[in-house]
């Protein structure tokens, strides 16, 4: 990693440009920064400017103590947090603060939300029945928290693939598909097939029996002959964020590429 002095010479020589000189200067400045939440967490405080998103608190596994605490200091330094995983039991304790929450997601937003880069790209998120559908709101709400507009077709999954067609044209204005699928996970291989847009498919731990919980779906979408991109089991937060990812850096290529037409 170049020093700051190094980063600032290359700059002014010409060697790199603008946004090369931020993305670096905030490498240089935020690598190391984290914030202590007593003996129970360490808060990364660097990671919106090193990697472009926030962080985002896995509610799942924690005490409703030990969530309240974090959450404060959260909103302390940044003044915006965002829960995942959130159960019934941990709301109780977090009504304290003022804050949106997305039942069937299980999210809860608290805090104002900061002022995005815009526009940041659109996402579709599709999905393949009703029962997948908490996994896909979970994907939307993380993805418009990180700036993004979303466009959601729900329960178009291939047992009546005649309901897929119509929903692709308002689909194709989007930069990445989040695709969901329980059961044998056929859909985002389906659509992967029909659209140069890339996909995103998540399985979903929905189905019985052998192959069940989302397994046959995983492995399914992981031998999928069409291309795609495919994250674990339930991982909507992972592809409402990557997608975004993508979705903004495919806006920044396009802005940048506009700016330098004469």
């Amino acid at each position: 990693m170049p020093s700051l002095e190094e980063i600032l010479s290359k700059f002014s020589n010409g060697t790199i440009s603008k946004e090369e000189t931020a993305r670096l200067i905030r490498r240089e400045v935020t690598i190391d920064g984290y914030e202590k939440v007593g003996e129970i967490a360490k808060l990364d405080t660097a990671r919106l400017n090193r990697v472009g998103i926030p962080e985002v608190v896995l509610a799942e596994g924690k005490t409703t103590e030990d969530l309240v605490a974090i959450v404060e200091a959260q909103l302390k330094l940044e003044g915006r947090t965002v829960l995942t995983r959130v159960s019934p039991q941990q709301m109780e304790g977090l009504r304290r603060f003022e804050l949106k929450w997305h039942e069937r997601a299980r999210v809860a937003l608290i805090g104002k939300k900061p002022d995005v880069e815009n526009p940041s790209g659109t996402i579709g998120i599709v999905c393949a029945g009703t029962a997948d559908i908490a996994v896909a709101e979970e994907a939307r709400i993380v993805a418009e928290e990180f700036g993004c507009e979303t466009i959601k077709s729900y329960d178009v999954g291939v047992a009546g693939i005649h309901r897929l067609y119509p929903e692709l044209q308002k689909l194709l204005d989007a930069d990445v598909l989040v695709v969901l699928a329980g059961r044998e996970g056929a859909l985002p291989t389906v659509i992967a097939g029909l659209t140069d847009i890339p996909v995103i498919g998540v399985p979903v731990s929905t189905g019985y029996g052998l192959g069940g919980a989302g397994k046959a779906a995983l492995l399914a979408m992981l031998q999928s002959c069409s291309v795609l991109a495919v994250v674990n089991i339930d991982a909507g937060f992972v592809a409402g964020a990557f997608a975004a990812r993508i979705a903004r850096q495919i806006v920044r290529r396009k802005v940048r590429d506009v700016s330098y037409l004469p």
